[in-house]
């Protein structure tokens, strides 16, 4: 189960370095968004939605998840935005759910796996 956690935290790691990267560094064409996810997005484009910030905060994720330092608390940090990623393809783009569903049950995994750390949370 200890390889299991190391490959789930490491395949999210890069999948939030090289999403993080990429969008900073406009690597590659923004793909065509059509109907209602177009018009989602161009709602938070209106909004002033921080994507630089949601972005910067999948950077930081993704080195912690890479390095193994504190991935207890990117594993919090990074859990509504993969809520969040999931909700938005289920009901707008379900066609291109995959990496998004990848991201949250991996983000649920290595919350499993290292559950003995939460505890505490939960406790009134």
């Amino acid at each position: 189960m200890k390889i299991a956690t190391i490959i789930v935290r490491v395949l999210i790691g890069a999948l939030l370095l090289f999403a993080s990267i990429a969008y900073f560094f406009k690597l590659f064409p923004e793909p065509e968004i059509t109907g209602d996810l177009k018009t989602f997005n161009e709602g938070l484009a209106a909004s002033g939605y921080l994507m630089n910030l949601v972005k910067g905060l999948e950077l930081l994720c993704g080195i912690a998840f890479i390095s193994g330092k504190f991935v207890r608390l990117a594993n919090l940090v990074l859990l509504p935005i993969s809520v969040n990623i999931v909700l938005v393809h289920l009901n707008l783009d379900p066609a291109n759910i995959g990496a998004g569903a990848f991201l949250f049950l991996g983000n649920l995994f290595l919350i499993y796996r290292h559950w003995g750390s939460y505890k505490e949370l939960f406790k009134a």
